[in-house]
C-alpha cells in the first residue's frame, strides 16, 4: 500500500505518484538515488517504483543495497532502454519487475499491485467480515451487499483492518502504512478518516476503539 517513486525526471515522477494514489496507494516521490536510500531507510515500503538511471547514487546500487539488506521492499525497475540484455541485467541486480519507457500507466498500476501481494503476507484477494465484503482488485466494498462509496484513503484503512483478522491496528501503524511521508502525525488524520469510514460503513458500528492502543473491527 506504501510506494516510493524513485525517478529524477521530476514531471514524470509527479505523475505516476498522482495516478499511484488515485489507485489507493500512499506515495512518496525522491529525484535522485541517495534520497531513495534515504527515504528506504526511514520508511517501510511495500513496493519501489526505481528508474534505472538515478543521479548521485544509481538506480543499479540502489536495488544491490535493498538485496543485500534482506529488504521486503519489492522493485519495479523502470529505464528507457528495454532491450533484453537490459531487462535480464536489471533482473539480475534483483529487481522483481522490469518495465520499459513509455509504459502504458495501467500496466505499472497492476505491476504494483501484483508485487504489493508478493510483499505482505498472503491474504485473498476478497477479505469478508461481519458483512463487510471488500475486492481488492477490483476496488469494491460492500456491506450487506450494500455498495459503499469509500475514498481511496477509506478504502485502504478498512483494508488493513480487514488484514488485521480482528487484531486491533494502532494509529501509528495506520499513519505509516496508509499515509506519506508528508503526513503530519499531530494533525489527527487517522482519527478524521476513521469518523468518516464509520459514518459510511453505518450502523451498528463495526469499528471499535480500544483506547490508548488503536482500531479493531
Amino acid at each position: 500500500m506504501r510506494v516510493l517513486v524513485a525517478e529524477d525526471e521530476e514531471v514524470l515522477a509527479e505523475l505516476v505518484a498522482t495516478g499511484l494514489r488515485r489507485a489507493g496507494f500512499a506515495v512518496d516521490t525522491v529525484y535522485s538515488g541517495d534520497a531513495a536510500l534515504a527515504y528506504l531507510g526511514l520508511h517501510d515500503y511495500d513496493v519501489v517504483v526505481l528508474d534505472r538511471d538515478l543521479p548521485r547514487v544509481h538506480g543499479d546500487e540502489v536495488a544491490r543495497r535493498l538485496v543485500a539488506d534482506a529488504s521486503r521492499t519489492r522493485i519495479l525497475m523502470l529505464t528507457a532502454s528495454a532491450s533484453m540484455e537490459d531487462r535480464v541485467e536489471g533482473l539480475d541486480l534483483g529487481a522483481d519487475d522490469y518495465l520499459g519507457k513509455p509504459f502504458e500507466f495501467p500496466e505499472l498500476v497492476s505491476r504494483v499491485r501484483a508485487l504489493r501481494r508478493r510483499s505482505a503476507r498472503p491474504v485473498p484477494p476478497v477479505l469478508e467480515r461481519q458483512g463487510l465484503r471488500l475486492d481488492t482488485v477490483r476496488r469494491t466494498a460492500h456491506r450487506d451487499g450494500q455498495e459503499l462509496d469509500l475514498s481511496p484513503k477509506e478504502f485502504a484503512v478498512l483494508q488493513i483492518l480487514l488484514e488485521a483478522d480482528g487484531a486491533t491496528v494502532s494509529a501509528e501503524e495506520l499513519l505509516e502504512r496508509a499515509w506519506d511521508a508528508n503526513a503530519d502525525p499531530f494533525t489527527g488524520a487517522v482519527r478524521v478518516a476513521m469518523s468518516k469510514l464509520r459514518g459510511k460503513l453505518g450502523e451498528p458500528a463495526l469499528i471499535r476503539t480500544v483506547q490508548g492502543v488503536g482500531y479493531a473491527l
